[in-house]
């Protein structure tokens, strides 16, 4: 009798887990087929002596040697790293002043909300459009407001950071709305018993709003970590690279690593370094943001 109701037991799960089954089968063969599959077949690229036409002899370890005493990719590896220096804080913290600013003014705030998401719509090219006219030298927007006839994107120390105020003014519109949806998720209520005992300016947002934000401020360092990590657009249509390499990504040194020079295995070599480097980094950053939302930052 006790197996009897073990197996109805079993099978009842079963059947209250199959609309989970199905439901998460269409993510689960898009993931094996479109991700990890690729990755696989990439890994695999990587220990082979492989161009973009053929699949040549099995290698082993030898492009990773190769990559661990390649200086270029160390030079792009360092870019990518000063990239997002430059990007992943002005963007956290900008896109939580906007949305303060939105959620503070109530009668502007939508032409507000529009305002500083419409860049983000913008297509990459139609950004880069738009930031290679305002660093013109002679006919620039930013040169004739400074007085000044700078070459941004040529100058070797100036030519990233353009690129990366640029990314700034175009995606900030994004952490804005994750921003604006963590602030608005705050109880109004918290806000008039803090008013009623006398706190006011600082002392609400340091008492009520920071640290219900915390969570969200630790959800955009990793994503905004990973998206600057994955930059090639940008600096692939404004600079190509230049001057002399100092905007030339690990993405954009992979991908002339393949369809340049048409070496696929070392390429994809790069690619699967570059992934390592990414979820070591990202881990990071999410341990960091645990402990930032449990308050001890």
């Amino acid at each position: 009798m006790a197996d009897f109701y073990v197996g109805q037991t079993a099978g009842a799960r079963c059947r209250e887990g199959l609309p989970a089954l199905m439901l998460l089968a269409p993510f689960g063969i898009a993931f094996t087929v479109f991700f990890l599959l690729p990755t696989l077949q990439t890994f695999y690229m990587s220990l082979t002596d492989s161009s973009l036409t053929r699949t040549n002899a099995f290698i082993g370890i030898a492009n990773y040697v190769t990559l661990v005493q390649d200086p270029s990719f160390w030079s792009a590896v360092g870019n990518t790293f000063y990239f997002a220096l430059l990007t992943v804080i002005p963007l956290t913290a900008l896109g939580l002043v906007m949305a303060l600013l939105v959620n503070h003014f109530t009668r502007a705030g939508a032409w507000l909300q529009g305002a500083f998401f419409l860049p983000y719509i913008l297509p990459i090219s139609v950004m880069t459009l738009i930031a290679d006219w305002m660093l013109q030298p002679s006919t620039g927007v930013i040169n004739q407001v400074l007085g000044i006839e700078r070459a941004w994107l040529a100058d070797v120390s100036w030519a990233l950071p353009s690129v990366a105020i640029a990314t700034v003014w175009w995606t900030v519109g994004f952490n804005m709305l994750m921003f604006l949806a963590g602030l608005r998720n705050i109880p109004a209520d918290l806000y008039e018993a803090a008013a009623l005992d006398g706190a006011r300016g600082f002392t609400l947002f340091r008492t009520i709003t920071w640290p219900a934000i915390r969570p969200v401020v630790g959800l955009a360092l990793v994503l905004q970590l990973i998206a600057s990590m994955k930059v090639f657009g940008q600096t692939y249509i404004l600079t190509v690279g230049g001057p002399f390499n100092t905007t030339r990504m690990t993405l954009h040194y992979m991908y002339e690593t393949a369809f340049t020079q048409s070496d696929a295995g070392y390429a994809a070599a790069i690619a699967m370094a570059f992934v390592a480097i990414v979820v070591a980094l990202s881990l990071a950053q999410a341990a960091f943001s645990r402990w930032l939302s449990r308050g001890k930052a």
